[in-house]
């Protein structure tokens, strides 16, 4: 640990410019100190903008010819994801960006001045002189495929919560309309997807034979052979069924509504998985 930490020192030099970097949505303020931690240029306003962050890079080549030096790192307080845009700005013209622990930010401006409060122009000085001490890490800059795999992996991720997220919703509803269905099918396979789409409600369900049910879930796409024995089983739940009987008309379109919006998921996550094994 220590040697690392030695590395990351070493990294910074006396011919090396500091610049520290408070993050924000729009706005963000950096600071230039030099290898000691003296400040070369108060706190200043960068846009989150093309036009801001050329203006950055053109007063880091500025300073750095003003004072003599050679090498410029560039440090920030990980804040969301606001910080990857001017991460990959920086990386088109070789100036590293390395990230500050939030932790030893905080630590630093209560010895600084006892005050642990937010203040965007404090807290870019506090990160460029934890930067000349080697309290920095390394972030990875994606490209090319890793991108790709990164943000598709960050998508399947989102949308399987989406999904389980709807899936819930619909217990939740069957809990209330039907709730002897998981009796008939414990898990959402297609017919019981078919099931919800056809007939929701036990009423729907109960004044019909099983061979009528079988012929209804086959008119759904991609149910090619309903189970007869399910049918019947469907039937005698639905008799007994003590699911509520009341507000059925918005009922039905909020199970319409939720099994749609299932179904979307489902071949999201689909599309997905099979961009992602291609480029694996």
């Amino acid at each position: 640990m220590n040697s690392k930490m030695n590395q990351k020192i070493n990294q910074v030099t006396e011919n090396t410019l500091v610049v520290g970097m408070d993050i924000a949505k729009r706005v963000h303020y950096a600071c230039f100190v030099d290898d000691r931690g003296r400040m070369i240029e108060k706190a200043f306003p960068v846009n989150q903008s093309k036009e801001g962050f050329e203006s950055l890079y053109e007063k880091i080549l500025q300073t750095m010819q003003e004072t003599k030096k050679t090498e410029v790192i560039v440090g920030i307080e990980p804040t969301g994801h606001y910080w990857m845009n001017l991460a990959y700005f920086l990386d088109q013209y070789g100036i590293p960006l390395v990230m500050v622990n939030p932790l030893h930010v905080k630590r630093s401006k209560e010895l600084d001045d006892n005050l642990p409060t937010k203040n965007d122009k404090k807290d870019a000085l506090v990160i460029a002189r934890l930067l000349k001490d080697g309290r920095f890490s390394y972030p990875r800059i994606l490209k090319e495929i890793e991108a790709e795999l990164r943000i598709g992996s960050t998508l399947r991720s989102k949308l399987t919560e989406d999904l389980a997220s709807i899936k819930n919703r619909i217990i939740r509803w069957l809990d209330r309309y039907f709730p002897e269905f998981t009796q008939v099918f414990p898990a959402f396979g297609k017919m019981a997807l078919a099931t919800l789409e056809k007939t929701p409600l036990p009423q729907d369900i109960k004044n019909k034979t099983a061979e009528e049910l079988v012929f209804l879930y086959r008119q759904v796409e991609g149910m090619r052979a309903p189970q007869l024995p399910k049918a019947k089983l469907l039937i005698e739940t639905s008799i007994n069924s003590i699911g509520l009987t009341e507000g059925t008309q918005m009922a039905r379109q909020e199970i319409a509504t939720l099994l749609r919006q299932y179904r979307l998921l489902e071949s999201e996550i689909e599309s997905v998985n099979s961009q992602l094994a291609e480029m694996a």
